[in-house]
């Protein structure tokens, strides 16, 4: 007879301290307290009041590092925010050595952006990014090691100036583009000016080439019947003229 009772109370006993544990995670056990092991996936018997077990997931977490307000070296106020992806590498340090590593790494990530944003300028902060997020990354890397956790990336994912900042901006990048377009229109009119005076050079040289472009542009310009085209006769012609009609007349 107490056999059978016996027996449904060990069932209901083993029912009661089986535990599952999922292929993402991973269980700390203590025993009396103290920490004995670290437990596999599948289900696990934790026997009750002698035996607890936190689980743990060891999963990569993105997490969004709310937006902080930071000082550039060169004093501009800047407003940035990033995003920061980390995963438990040893679950034991994760429980163990810190109290909530969830909200400890998000801490540490905020003060590492602001330490590492304020030893930086504006310029590099804006053209640096993944730099200055590999640094952050290895800022906060230092110190989440001794706890089990490994940062593996940081980015930046926003950088938000003041309205005056941005207005300075605006007007300097505008300001370097008009610049850009004189030079390239001054050497453009450099060029242009080296190729009418090797032109003008070797028509002076050559008579015959002068005729014949004033040939090919007669011929260019008579295509449109609307067109009105006065010929300038060259000098030598009309003195060739001139010279005929005084021999006639001497005749």
């Amino acid at each position: 007879m107490f056999i059978p009772i016996l027996l449904f109370i060990a069932l209901i006993l083993v029912l009661i301290s089986l535990k599952q544990v999922n292929e993402y995670e991973r269980g700390i056990i203590y025993t009396t307290g103290k920490f004995t092991g670290i437990v596999q996936p599948g289900w696990r018997i934790v026997w009750p009041i002698f035996q607890s077990m936190v689980k743990v997931d060891i999963r990569t977490k993105a997490v969004e590092v709310p937006k902080q307000e930071a000082i550039t070296h060169d004093n501009v106020q800047a407003k940035v925010t990033a995003v920061i992806y980390y995963k438990v590498i040893d679950p034991a340090k994760a429980i163990n050595e810190v109290e909530n590593f969830y909200y400890a790494v998000l801490q540490l990530a905020q003060t590492s952006m602001r330490t590492v944003i304020g030893s930086v300028t504006l310029n590099q902060l804006l053209s640096e990014q993944a730099h200055i997020a590999e640094r952050i990354q290895n800022e906060i890397d230092k110190i989440t090691t001794d706890w089990g956790v490994d940062v593996s990336s940081v980015e930046l994912k926003d950088i938000e100036l003041p309205e005056s900042m941005i207005r300075t901006m605006a007007k300097q990048a505008e300001a370097e583009r008009e610049k850009k377009a004189t030079i390239i229109s001054s050497e453009a009119e450099v060029a242009a000016a080296e190729n009418l005076s090797k032109a003008a050079r070797v028509l002076g040289e050559n008579p015959g080439a002068l005729h014949l472009r004033t040939l090919t542009s007669i011929n260019d310009i008579s295509s449109d019947q609307s067109n009105t085209v006065v010929f300038a006769v060259p000098l030598e012609v009309l003195r060739a003229v001139e010279g005929l009609g005084n021999m006639m007349a001497k005749k």
